[in-house]
């Protein structure tokens, strides 16, 4: 269910770099959202949720995983959040302290529904019995 792949080249998982620098970019996203100092209105006043980034191995391109609290329009602020990607990254890059500024590209994180599909299958009478039998 996680939304990391491993990297083709080496059959392993993100390396270490990838992990912090995703880490650091989900909080610096989290703080710009917070504020809300941006220009377009659909993005102010609204509370979105930074879950995760996942960066590439060359560090210039990342997905910021988010989510909308309260599920308000997620298409209509997810449109938002593309629009004002250049400014994001921007922001990002000059407190980050890379050398290039990643590419940020904006998803909404559907983890949450997966969870609670899983869970809704694991409530069903059928499969509560089978589990329920060892």
């Amino acid at each position: 269910m996680s939304r990391r792949q491993t990297s083709e080249k080496d059959g392993r998982g993100h390396s270490q770099r990838q992990l912090r620098v995703g880490e650091e970019l989900r909080h610096l996203l989290a703080q710009l959202l917070e504020r809300g100092n941006m220009r377009d209105p659909e993005l102010r006043d609204v509370s979105i949720t930074v879950t995760a980034v996942d960066v590439s191995p060359d560090l210039r391109n990342a997905v910021a995983y988010v989510m909308p609290l309260g599920g308000s329009d997620e298409p209509r602020l997810l449109a938002a959040l593309r629009r004002a990607a250049p400014w994001f990254r921007s922001r990002v890059g000059e407190r980050a302290g890379l050398r290039y500024a990643p590419e940020i590209r904006f998803e909404l994180d559907r983890t949450f529904d997966e969870a609670d599909r899983i869970g809704a299958l694991l409530r069903r009478p059928d499969v509560a019995r089978d589990i329920d039998e060892k």
